[in-house]
């Protein structure tokens, strides 16, 4: 049996004095030098961050933070509530429903970006062809449409004019509004990019594979479940949203069938 190759690791290590994030020292290099963003592109990319870098992504992590009583920001709300003594876990809950209807769908959309720019087809031909082998398939189209936002999802075009003003080369940002301009043509409407699709856009610019882009999107919206409990801690919501789910929908089975009005005054002075 052939011997297996040692795994080894470059992210972290540490002596007794020091703690060294790659090859720099946290303490000497890093703290009061450089910012949390600067930091992270550093830890995950494993480069010198850009100006564009940089730029792109503090203005991506802002826009995904928060959106108010989401799926993820309901499921933290209400997992505090049920183990308020474990942040962490009502976090994590929130964080669960990071996916590709919510919050994370940029990964499925640069995906498409990147099969129309590397692709033979014409960006048009390739972006009619996208949206009819969607629409066929009754399969939704990742970075388009928003419920709450409309004619446009405002944190798009801010996006893209933080990209550009930053010399970003423009191919996924073009190939996105080719997608949208097919979108509207196939819907007889206009539908906007919303901000995943934004996201999906300026991330691969600057060369962010889709593969972990969503981490992006679970980084900027961690901090926001944060700031939900806070709000849970002196505004509780969860036990209303609880009442609200029991009231709005009814049980329909046949379990109570027969009883209904059969109250021979049994509970009458009771608990």
């Amino acid at each position: 049996m052939a011997d297996k190759k040692q795994p080894t690791q470059k992210l972290a290590t540490h002596t007794l004095t020091d703690l060294y994030y790659r090859d720099q020292n946290l303490v000497t290099e890093m703290m009061g030098k450089m910012t949390f963003t600067e930091a992270m592109i550093r830890h995950i990319l494993n480069r010198e961050p850009s100006a564009a870098d940089v730029a792109i992504i503090d203005a991506v992590l802002l826009a995904l933070m928060e959106h108010g009583l989401t799926p993820s920001a309901v499921a933290t709300r209400l997992t505090y509530h049920s183990a308020p003594e474990a942040l962490q876990a009502a976090v994590a809950a929130g964080i669960m429903n990071v996916g590709s209807t919510f919050v994370g769908t940029m990964e499925n959309c640069s995906k498409l970006l990147r099969e129309m720019i590397e692709g033979d087809e014409d960006l048009e031909v390739a972006a009619d062809r996208i949206v009819a082998e969607h629409r066929a398939a009754r399969k939704y189209l990742p970075g388009f449409g928003h419920h709450l936002h409309k004619p446009d999802d405002p944190r798009t075009p801010k996006l893209f004019e933080i990209a550009r003003a930053n010399g970003v080369k423009g191919d996924y940002i073009q190939a996105i509004e080719v997608l949208n301009a097919a979108v509207d043509k196939a819907a007889g409407k206009h539908m906007t990019i919303n901000a995943t699709g934004g996201t999906a856009a300026v991330l691969s610019e600057i060369g962010i594979s889709p593969e972990i882009m969503r981490g992006f999107a679970v980084i900027a919206r961690a901090a926001g479940l944060v700031a939900h409990i806070a709000e849970e801690r002196d505004v509780p919501t969860a036990r209303f949203i609880w009442d609200i789910v029991e009231e709005e929908i009814p049980y329909s089975g046949k379990a109570l069938d027969g009883l209904a009005g059969d109250d021979d005054g049994a509970n009458d002075g009771g608990d």
